[in-house]
């Protein structure tokens, strides 16, 4: 199993919006970014993910997992653009800013603190096991 974080504005797409979705899910759709998309290329059914509220917010709200692998984006007639299939699992106790991600040791070179404007990211094992313990999820 591999580790996500997916970045949504929540004026666009909150995660209130996820989880009525219930097991169904949604599509992660409207990615035109190549390195976000290839990461999702990578991603595998039960792959695991963070929901981070971008904007105003900066937080890590809540866990999905990964329930379609990358497929067309319905959103676009473009073959460029693929996205896959995500269902909310958990809602963090305690949301988790992007300040305290940037000040906990062992969080420094996670790719949201170098790179947070990437809407789709990797996070290692090791730092889903921190924020999970951080949001008080079930890592």
């Amino acid at each position: 199993m591999r580790y996500w974080l997916f970045k949504s504005e929540p004026s666009t797409w909150s995660w209130d919006d996820q989880c009525a979705k219930g097991d169904a899910g949604e599509e992660w759709d409207g990615v035109r970014n190549y390195q976000a998309r290839n990461f999702m290329r990578e991603m595998e059914k039960g792959d695991r993910g963070f929901f981070y509220h971008s904007q105003k917010e900066k937080a890590v709200v809540g866990t999905v997992e990964v329930i379609a692998e990358a497929h067309p984006d319905s959103t676009t007639d473009d073959a460029r653009w693929e996205c896959v299939d995500i269902k909310a699992l958990e809602t963090a106790k305690q949301p988790v800013t992007l300040d305290e991600i940037k000040a906990e040791p062992g969080l420094e070179d996670m790719v949201l603190v170098k790179n947070s404007r990437l809407s789709v990211q990797p996070v290692t094992e090791a730092e889903w096991r921190i924020v999970c313990g951080m949001a008080g999820l079930t890592p």
